[in-house]
């Protein structure tokens, strides 16, 4: 589970390739006649293949048939390099947008049997002249780089800001979601993941309630998908600046859930540990499962911890998962220490106090798999209890 957790790095730098694209940036001076010139905004749809293509991807594609060029332009590119595990791990790795050909743009989706579609801009000269030179200007090596953020600053949320600042306060997004929608940044995650289910646990436990909030219509297109679908009702001055869109490639049929592992581990790590714990006969079992118990959430805290203060990864702040993932559990399991019962008793509180903020929606957790868990380390601080407490004195 652990190995799977550390996987979590990858699932939060999200949908863009984890290599440098082989794509040096192409300087292309505005053309001189904007007749000829076609932009359109492209879709490639989530991939099975490796993490960080389960969201899919974005990108604008421009045409200029007057200067023969075919170009992309995509947020979601960075390079590996000297300190690359350390940034990568403080969230304070460089993005940057770079612009391919699209020749060389469609083989990976291929490749990956992943869709694209793509929406052709109907967008007058001045407008496809505007949002032309404002991607030129921001593919300038002094404007090209940012800091990225899965949920708040990724590929999709930059290419979505291009459209306000090419035309202002005259674009307006279409609708995404219904405006009743009561969805958060971890419902939509926790459904893309809806196979990969060890790292729907991993980020589930490290990242925070600041994922719980209910998204806006433009929260949302920080997914590919839901970008599509805002540009597709998008106006400027109430005119539809988007065509329906046209899917240049199929992608591959939609995978199986499969088999849910983290739940039938968390279940056997209950059911092994109450036996233990319960029958005489395995108090063994049940000294060695309460203490691995007390170990894993104890770096599990320690981890949570980590991510929260010493990283720039804003999901992973204000995670009370810290609640149950006590790292001084550590401590507990090495140690005879007195007080052990008293430790017992504010570790179950904390337990019940985090399970009350998930039931009144102010952080999430992936119940099912860790229903399990929870019911036994409520045995495990039992036990605790009962083999430290003070026993009461008889008078004579």
């Amino acid at each position: 589970m652990l190995r799977k957790l550390l996987f979590l790095f990858f699932a939060i730098i999200g949908y863009g390739s984890l290599f440098a694209q082989d794509t040096a940036s192409i300087s292309a001076p505005p053309p001189s006649d904007t007749s000829h010139l076609r932009i359109s905004l492209l879709t490639c749809g989530p991939g099975h293949n490796e993490i960080w293509e389960v969201f899919g991807h974005t990108a604008i594609r421009v045409i200029d048939s007057a200067q023969h060029l075919d170009l992309v332009y995509g947020y979601g590119t960075f390079e590996f390099g000297e300190g690359f595990e350390l940034k990568f791990m403080r969230g304070k790795l460089l993005y940057y947008i770079s612009v391919a050909e699209f020749e060389g743009f469609m083989p990976e989706y291929v490749i990956a049997k992943r869709s694209v579609e793509e929406q052709e801009l109907s967008l007058e000269g001045p407008q496809k002249q505007a949002m032309y030179e404002f991607l030129n200007w921001n593919a300038r090596p002094e404007n090209m780089y940012y800091k990225y953020d899965f949920f708040f600053d990724n590929c999709a949320t930059r290419l979505r800001d291009v459209f306000p600042k090419s035309f202002g306060n005259r674009f307006t997004f279409g609708r995404a979601i219904p405006e009743d929608s009561k969805l958060t940044f971890r419902d939509i995650m926790n459904q893309y993941f809806y196979r990969d289910h060890w790292t729907r646990l991993g980020c589930n436990l490290l990242l925070g309630s600041r994922i719980d909030k209910i998204m806006s219509n433009t929260d949302i297109m920080f997914l590919p998908d839901y970008l599509r679908d805002g540009v597709a009702g998008a106006k400027i001055e109430g005119k539809n600046i988007a065509t329906p869109p046209q899917l240049l490639l199929a992608g591959g049929p939609a995978l199986p859930t499969g088999i849910n592992q983290p739940f039938i581990v968390t279940c056997i790590v209950a059911l092994l540990t109450i036996l233990g714990l319960s029958i005489h006969n395995l108090r063994l079992l049940g000294k060695i499962m309460s203490g691995l118990l007390l170990i894993v959430t104890g770096i599990l805290g320690v981890i949570i911890l980590i991510m929260w203060f010493a990283t720039d990864h804003q999901g992973c702040s204000d995670n009370f998962n810290l609640l149950w993932c006590l790292p001084t559990n550590l401590i507990i399991v090495f140690t005879k220490a007195r007080g052990k019962a008293k430790y017992a008793i504010i570790a179950i509180m904390f337990l019940f106090i985090f399970l009350i903020l998930h039931i009144i929606k102010v952080q999430g957790l992936a119940l099912l798999e860790l229903a399990p868990l929870f019911l036994a380390l409520l045995f495990a601080y039992g036990m605790i209890y009962r083999s430290n407490k003070t026993p009461k004195q008889s008078n004579a």
